[in-house]
C-alpha cells in the first residue's frame, strides 16, 4: 500500500476539517450505541465463552451496542466479508448486503460513538494496520481492517477534524487493492485504457465533491490518472506522450498538491521513455524533440520543487539522457 507523508498524516491536527459541502447525515441506530472494535472479537450466543465463538467481528466492522451486562455486550453486528467494489452508501459506500446477527461480545477494545478521543483511537489503529499493510507479502486482511477503521472515523464522528483524511485514506486503500487486482487480469496488456478493468471512481469523486480545493481532493484526482493510462504501450510513442499531458494537465491544475513533484516525475519518465522508443525506430528528429522535453520538465520539476525526492530522481534519469543510456527498453549497447 502506498505510505502517506507524515507531514499529510499529522496536518488533520493543524488544519481545520470543515468540509466545504455538508457531508450527508447519517442516520444513527434507534436501538443502541454505534460501536466499532479494534482487535479482533469472537461473538458469543450467551454472555460467556463456553459454548464457543459463532462468528468472529474484525477491527472497523459496525457494531451497534444494545445491552450491558458486566464484562459483556450484546450486539448486533456485521460479520461478512469486505468487498472493494459495491456500490457506495452516500458517503463511503455499501459495506453488506447480508443482516447483521446478534450475540455477546466481551467489552475490550470496543470503541463507540460516547468514546474519549474515539477518532484518534480509531484512526491511530487504522494507520498502524495501513503501515503493517504496506510491508512485502502482508497478511491479505491489514488492509481492508485498515480501510474499515478510516470509514468508521467518517461515519461515527462527521464532525472530527480527521474526517476528510480518513475519508481519502479509506478510498486510496480501495482504490490501490482494485489497481492490483485490475493488474492481474488478461485485460490489463490491452493498450486503450477503456479496455482494461476501471478502478471505481465514485469515492475519489466523493472527496472532491466535499473537500474542494484541499490537499485530500488534490490527491484523489492524482490517483484518478490512473484510469486514463494505457495498459500495454505495445511499441506505440502515442501511449507515453499523452499520458505525459494527463500528468503535466494535474500540475497545472494541483501545484500544490503533495502529488504535484511525483506527477511531474511521471511526465518527465513517460517523454524520456517515447525519446527511446523514437530511437529505437529510427526516428532520430522526434526522439530529440521528446528527450528535449523531458528535459524542459525536469527544469520546472527542479524549480518549483527542488527539495523533493523527486527532484534528484530526475536528475539520474535526465543524466542518462544526455548520456544517450536508454530509460526505456535495454541500456545495453
Amino acid at each position: 500500500m502506498r505510505l502517506v507523508p507524515a507531514s499529510i498524516l499529522f496536518a488533520a491536527l493543524v488544519v481545520p476539517a470543515l468540509a466545504q459541502k455538508p457531508l450527508p447525515r447519517q442516520q444513527m441506530p434507534k436501538n443502541g450505541t454505534l460501536a466499532t472494535v479494534v482487535r479482533e472479537a469472537n461473538l458469543y450466543a450467551n454472555p460467556d465463552d463456553s459454548g464457543g465463538p459463532i462468528a468472529t467481528i474484525v477491527p472497523g466492522r459496525e457494531l451497534v451496542v444494545v445491552e450491558r451486562n458486566g464484562k459483556w455486550l450484546r450486539v448486533f453486528a456485521n460479520t461478512d466479508v469486505p468487498d472493494t467494489r459495491q456500490a457506495d452508501r452516500p458517503i463511503l459506500g455499501t459495506e453488506n448486503e447480508a443482516q447483521p446477527i446478534s450475540g455477546w461480545i466481551l467489552d475490550k477494545g470496543t470503541v463507540d460513538v460516547n468514546t474519549a478521543h474515539g477518532d484518534l483511537v480509531l484512526f491511530g489503529t487504522a494507520d498502524n494496520l495501513e503501515q503493517q499493510a504496506a510491508v512485502p507479502d502482508p497478511p491479505p486482511h491489514l488492509a481492508e481492517e485498515a480501510r474499515l477503521l478510516y470509514r468508521r472515523v467518517v461515519i461515527m464522528y462527521p464532525q472530527s477534524p480527521w474526517v476528510p483524511e480518513a475519508m481519502y485514506r479509506a478510498a486510496d486503500i480501495r482504490w490501490q487493492i482494485q489497481k492490483a487486482d485490475a493488474s492481474t487480469l488478461p485485460s490489463a496488456h490491452e493498450k486503450e485504457n477503456y479496455l482494461r478493468e476501471q478502478m471505481d471512481e465514485d469515492e475519489m469523486h466523493k472527496i472532491q465533491k466535499y473537500f474542494p480545493q484541499t490537499k485530500w481532493a488534490d490527491m484523489a484526482a492524482f490517483d484518478l490518472i490512473d484510469n486514463k493510462l494505457c495498459g500495454d504501450w505495445q511499441g506505440s510513442e502515442k501511449c507515453p506522450e499523452q499520458e505525459t499531458g494527463y500528468y503535466l494537465k494535474y500540475v497545472d491544475e494541483h501545484p500544490s498538491s503533495p502529488s504535484a513533484a511525483e506527477a511531474l516525475y511521471d511526465a518527465l519518465w513517460r517523454q524520456a521513455a517515447a525519446g527511446d522508443m523514437w530511437q529505437a525506430d529510427g526516428n532520430g528528429k522526434r526522439a530529440d524533440e521528446d528527450h528535449g522535453h523531458a528535459k524542459a520538465i525536469f527544469d520546472r520539476l527542479q524549480q518549483k520543487y527542488p527539495d523533493s525526492a523527486y527532484s534528484a530522481r530526475a536528475a539520474s534519469l535526465i543524466y542518462k539522457v544526455d548520456q544517450g543510456i536508454a530509460v526505456y527498453g535495454s541500456s545495453r549497447e
